[in-house]
């Protein structure tokens, strides 16, 4: 009966030793395109980034899943092995992503002869400020909304913008311009990160990921931080939203 409980304890104690984690340093042997890597912890959910050098820590234990996410380099999953956690270290090389291009097809045949070659050729000239020196303005440009206040003014009233601003024009330009900016940003980081990514990690299905980004976009700061490049805390804001946003699919479900 002794040996037994001995058994039973001695089994508890490995088992807890196994589940336990600690940091792991690794670093992205690549020559190129190393920096801001998405490293995941797919079993515990710990994440990272790595370093301008490709080096990285993050938490694992013996038979953890790590996977390695970005937009030059292939999806990649390595297991964390015993020797690997006794080592402490993990190295790996990521295989390049190849893009290929679609089919180009030449508008004008080209016959040879330059002159008439050029000819066949349609330019469309474009006015550039840096040809003449000056400065100006390149982009398109906004309609300005000019504030209730302004146009109020009873010295100088102008009629359009009150106008604009009685009839909800301008609120609905402002709501327009809203929704631009979030589809934007949801475009690009669908195109950064990849359907894949956010099906692997978080289980979002790829008919619901617009709507999951819109959602985080809407309650927390996923928009100024992905422009700003805070890529930690990106994946931070996905983490803490896929889980509510998951459980209220399965409740929609039921």
């Amino acid at each position: 009966m002794k040996n037994k409980v001995l058994l039973v304890f001695f089994l508890f104690f490995v088992s807890i030793i196994s589940a336990q984690r600690h940091t792991i340093k690794g670093k992205i042997t690549n020559k190129v395109d190393v920096e801001g890597i998405h490293i995941i912890n797919k079993t515990s959910r710990y994440n990272t980034v790595s370093s301008d050098y490709g080096t990285f820590e993050i938490n694992a234990s013996i038979n953890d899943t790590i996977m390695f996410s970005s937009i030059h380099y292939r999806i990649e999953e390595i297991i964390i092995t015993e020797k690997i956690y006794a080592e402490n270290y993990l190295e790996i090389e990521l295989e390049k992503m190849v893009n290929q291009l679609d089919e180009v097809f030449i508008g004008n045949s080209l016959t040879g002869n330059m002159a008439n070659d050029l000819k066949n050729i349609n330019v469309e000239e474009t006015f550039n400020f840096d040809d003449v020196g000056i400065p100006g303005f390149k982009g398109v440009p906004e309609e300005k909304i000019v504030p209730l206040a302004a146009a109020a003014i009873p010295t100088s009233v102008n009629i359009e913008a009150l106008y604009k601003h009685i009839t909800g024009y301008y609120k609905k330009l402002l709501i327009k311009r809203k929704w631009t900016s979030e589809n934007h940003t949801i475009v690009k980081i669908i195109n950064f990160y990849g359907f894949e990514f956010f099906d692997n990690v978080y289980e979002i299905p790829n008919n619901k990921l617009y709507d999951f980004l819109l959602f985080c976009i809407e309650t927390t700061r996923l928009q100024q931080d992905f422009k700003n490049d805070n890529l930690s805390e990106v994946l931070n804001i996905f983490e803490a939203n896929s889980e509510e946003y998951i459980s209220r699919i399965v409740i929609k479900k039921e």
